[in-house]
């Protein structure tokens, strides 16, 4: 199986402004799901084989093409991240890994946990939480959160602190986008939400473009 950073410059160098309609998955991996999103942002998610079970991978595509590719595990762990602002890797053991099986099951997940960045070490403490509403998006029944987060450096100074309101897919083990905020400026909201979920087989399925709002949002989401 190739490197991360192999297969996301193989990945950055096809999507940007490459006329390809179709996404594809590095050798030993499978295909999985496509999610168009508002904002004019595509995730596209799969698996391989040399990971550990449950692991998965995404690639959020903007309108300027690929920004991030990240591995995740079953519990939503970023894992491993790569984007053209650089790339990060989890600290392990976290002090409070994220947990989306404590989220489901005591409907409050806290976190603490450190991302070795390509700027140094930021940590990062926050809470997710169940709003204990469903909402159904194209037929797929999605849980709402809300979360709260801050990011420090190494030294202890606060990078940035944010807020805002997600999807949690029990079916796929994936937190989706939503409504984001910054805590200095929460009526500026962005809203990234999921708005079609597409299987192998259907039309639109993997594709390399996002296809709602775009045009009117450059968006600048990093999850």
């Amino acid at each position: 199986m190739m490197k991360p950073l192999m297969i996301f410059g193989m990945l950055l160098a096809a999507t940007p402004l490459a006329a390809q309609q179709t996404f594809a998955t590095p050798d030993g991996c499978t295909a999985k799901l496509t999610v168009q999103h508002k904002g004019c942002v595509l995730v596209n998610v799969w698996t391989c084989e040399a990971d550990d079970e449950g692991d998965q991978w995404m690639t959020l595509i903007g309108e300027a093409g690929l920004f991030s590719l990240q591995r995740v595990d079953a519990e939503f762990q970023w894992l491993e991240s790569y984007k053209v602002t650089g790339s990060e890797k989890l600290d392990q053991p976290a002090p409070d890994p994220a947990s989306l099986s404590e989220l489901l099951q005591n409907q409050v997940d806290t976190f603490d946990f450190t991302l070795i960045t390509d700027q140094g070490p930021q940590r990062n403490v926050g809470y997710d939480q169940l709003t204990g509403e469903t909402v159904e998006i194209d037929g797929e029944t999605l849980y709402r959160t809300l979360y709260e987060g801050k990011t420090f450096d190494a030294e202890g100074n606060e990078i940035e602190a944010n807020g805002g309101r997600q999807y949690v897919s029990e079916k796929h083990r994936l937190f989706l986008l939503g409504e984001a905020w910054d805590a200095a400026t929460p009526d500026q909201v962005t809203d990234l939400s999921p708005v079609e979920f597409i299987y192998p087989g259907e039309a639109g399925f993997f594709v390399d473009r996002p296809k709602y709002e775009c045009g009117v949002i450059e968006s600048g989401y990093d999850q």
